[in-house]
């Protein structure tokens, strides 16, 4: 093993480093960051998600459509590569971090650590690649704005809920410039974890066990024992050749976890496989899940076997080179950015397609926009930032970002003004997309088949 040699800008203080940033506001200036204005050749947006949803299974569509079309947040949270495509037209410094891609108010989540506590962070990583800082930022701002407005929030609240959210980016940015990268790997957001939003979240997941997926997943015989429910489409068995695909994709996936969590991972047996819709922006690719036992009924784990397409922000990332596997760009982005990793966290391929893998459920709780009411919506924000700052920190220069960001509340009104334009933007969109639904452009599925019930 040979000395690692550092380049000058590698070798310079976090002092010079946040000089660094305060003169980067000389090229990008934080009021420029409040730009939105849709450009004459825009592509229209129906025709731009139609175009988007090629790689996907056509019959899922209508799905996805209806999913989209509950609300203007609604339809933000599956309209990423509409997003990605406008923001690529946007002000940015040139300080690169791993970014979320998806961040929105609903992407973040309680979960259960590998030791078992139960930690709020960042929790859906399908878009994740290295890019702009900024990108998350505005699209998690944007999403607080489209998330009050949903829960009834005052346009002034909603904006505040953005600046707030702001600040506290910049302001936790700040503290952990200061610290040394293996503080920062260790870094856990936990303020206010013991009311709000973010409480409700954690107070769901302890609730979410494993145990529980299994018993809302399955039915269960004195023959057979457990196995997935039939409720097309939303749940499925599949066929025996396509079953037999998946678990032998779990071999290969097992090459991707370390040696104690195969070891964990052979102490489990499958007993059956099934289709499963998940999500808004995700409806469409092909996922499964397989039902595992260990010692016994009573010791249960669902892996969920995603398709993972290319990032929707990878064709405005000309210096960024593609990634050979998806699923292992998504996995290596989420241990990068999350202080807590899932244990069974891989990948793997089937048909030559590319595939995340992980647990369906362990004590997942996530924020629901009845939740950000009022007061609430601004202390989700405050959390938000501060964890949003701390993914960013770990993989990006937290010392330059902290400089260009800087002390005063400049940056936090622009980043509010920003997102309160493009939550105005997306109810245009979101317009255009129940006109072409009722137009028959779109086709739509009934709602009790998108959501089973």
């Amino acid at each position: 093993m040979t000395a690692a040699r550092f380049s000058k800008a590698e070798q310079r203080s976090p002092g010079e480093r946040r000089r660094h940033g305060r003169v980067l506001r000389d090229r990008v200036k934080r009021a420029s960051q409040s730009e939105w204005t849709a450009p004459p050749n825009r592509p229209d947006p129906v025709d731009f998600l139609k175009e988007a949803d090629a790689e996907r299974v056509r019959s899922l569509l209508p799905i996805k459509v209806t999913r989209m079309s509950l609300s203007p947040f609604a339809f933000f949270r599956g309209a990423a590569r509409l997003m990605a495509a406008d923001l690529a037209a946007t002000p940015v410094t040139g300080l690169t971090t791993q970014i979320c891609g998806d961040a929105h108010a609903q992407n973040l989540g309680a979960f259960a650590a590998p030791d078992g506590h139960l930690v709020f962070d960042l929790n859906d990583f399908d878009e994740t690649i290295p890019g702009p800082w900024e990108w998350d930022v505005k699209r998690l701002a944007a999403s607080f704005v489209l998330a009050g407005r949903e829960a009834g929030d005052s346009e002034r609240s909603c904006a505040d809920a953005a600046a707030v959210f702001m600040r506290s980016y910049r302001e936790n940015m700040a503290k952990l410039s200061e610290l040394t990268y293996l503080d920062t790997l260790r870094y856990e957001v936990r303020r206010m974890l013991g009311s709000g939003p973010a409480h409700m979240a954690l107070s769901r997941a302890e609730r979410s066990t494993p145990e529980h997926a299994v018993e809302k997943l399955t039915t269960s015989s004195a023959k057979r024992g457990p196995r997935f429910h039939d409720r097309p489409p939303l749940l499925s068995h599949v066929p025996d050749r396509i079953a037999r695909e998946v678990l032998a994709s779990l071999v290969t996936y097992r090459e991707t976890l370390s040696p104690d969590r195969q070891l964990a991972l052979d102490s489990y047996k499958p007993v059956d496989v099934a289709f499963k819709v998940v999500g808004t922006g995700s409806v469409g690719t092909r996922d499964c899940v397989v039902l595992l036992f260990g010692r016994g009924v009573e010791d249960p784990l669902v892996l969920q076997i995603k398709e993972e397409l290319e990032s929707c922000y990878q064709p405005y990332l000309p210096n960024v080179p593609p990634f050979p596997h998806q699923g292992r760009r998504v996995a290596e982005g989420q241990h990068r950015m999350q202080s807590a990793t899932d244990p069974f966290l891989g990948w793997t391929t089937i048909d030559r397609r590319d595939y995340l893998v992980r647990q369906l459920a362990d004590h997942k709780g996530k924020i629901e926009v009845e939740d950000l009411k009022g007061r609430s919506l601004e202390l989700y924000a405050m959390v938000a930032g501060d964890i949003l700052a701390k993914a960013h920190a770990r993989t990006g220069d937290a010392a330059a970002i902290a400089g260009y960001c800087g002390g005063s509340d400049r940056l936090d009104r622009a980043i509010a003004e920003f997102a309160t334009r493009y939550a105005d933007q997306t109810e245009r969109d979101y317009a255009l997309f129940r006109k072409a639904i009722r137009s028959g452009r779109l086709r739509s599925a009934p709602r009790r088949e998108a959501f089973g019930r």
